[in-house]
């Protein structure tokens, strides 16, 4: 009998989970999640903000994933966008949810600093479901693009000259990149390019107000690089270290 059943069970169809993509109105949502590059004594994460309909992606490196600098990284996004989306979307990060369904059903307690700057900006936290897979998917095949086509390439060539890239240079080399590459190619899935979706979008998000100031000191994302010149870079004590890396770049 157990062998009759392992053979029917054999022939039991398996049923794959269907993958169904969800596209949400103008203004109604941004995917929002860091990507992690380097750990060790020189750190490198990635805020990666994508808007749900336009799908523009804002990005900023940055050496650290604490609150504040969470926080700050809303900031420049919403000015990069032109506006704040009405809700946004996380995974499971303790610098937004402290305890799913505290009080209740979908009664989750919150960073009381997150929440705080949310009610500042007017816009809803949402968080996903845990081991729920595609939820945030928009932002998550913008990272991998992200990966592959800039920060790898770049690494690259900064370590072919014995440099280590830096939070300020991938700073001005990804808003470069953003502006003539990822937003401006025609997206995948809507077929069209992320910076003329933004046009019609721009005017559902919410307007921008006044830059947070609650409890938590807020850090700008882009920071003064401490960069080593390589042995062969001139010894001119007046000279900025980025210069070393614009002669490497603008070679390539």
């Amino acid at each position: 009998m157990t062998q009759l059943r392992l053979y029917l069970n054999s022939l039991t169809p398996v049923v794959c989970e269907e993958v169904v993509r969800f596209e949400t109105e103008p203004g109604a949502q941004m995917q929002m999640d860091w990507i992690e590059f380097r750990k060790g004594k020189n750190p490198l994460s990635a805020f990666v903000a994508t808007l749900g309909y336009s799908r523009v992606s804002y990005v900023c490196f940055v050496e650290n994933e604490k609150l504040s600098t969470l926080l700050q990284c809303h900031e420049d996004a919403f000015d990069y966008f032109g506006g704040i989306p009405s809700q946004a979307l996380y995974d499971n990060m303790k610098t937004v949810i402290l305890a799913r369904d505290a009080y209740g059903l979908g009664k989750h307690r919150f960073n009381s600093g997150m929440l705080d700057f949310a009610k500042h900006h007017g816009f809803q936290l949402k968080v996903c479901r845990p081991y729920r897979a595609k939820t945030k998917g928009k932002v998550e095949r913008f990272n991998r693009y992200l990966r592959y086509s800039f920060y790898n390439p770049l690494a690259s060539r900064l370590k072919s000259a014995g440099l280590t890239l830096d939070v300020q240079t991938a700073n001005m080399e990804v808003l470069k990149w953003l502006k003539e590459t990822a937003n401006q190619r025609v997206h995948g899935t809507t077929k069209e390019v992320p910076l003329e979706r933004l046009e019609r979008e721009r005017s559902t998000l919410q307007p921008l107000g006044l830059p947070y100031r609650g409890d938590v000191s807020l850090a700008r994302c882009v920071k003064e690089p401490e960069i080593k010149a390589p042995e062969w870079a001139p010894h001119n004590p007046l000279q900025h270290p980025l210069s070393v890396y614009d002669r490497i770049l603008e070679a390539a």
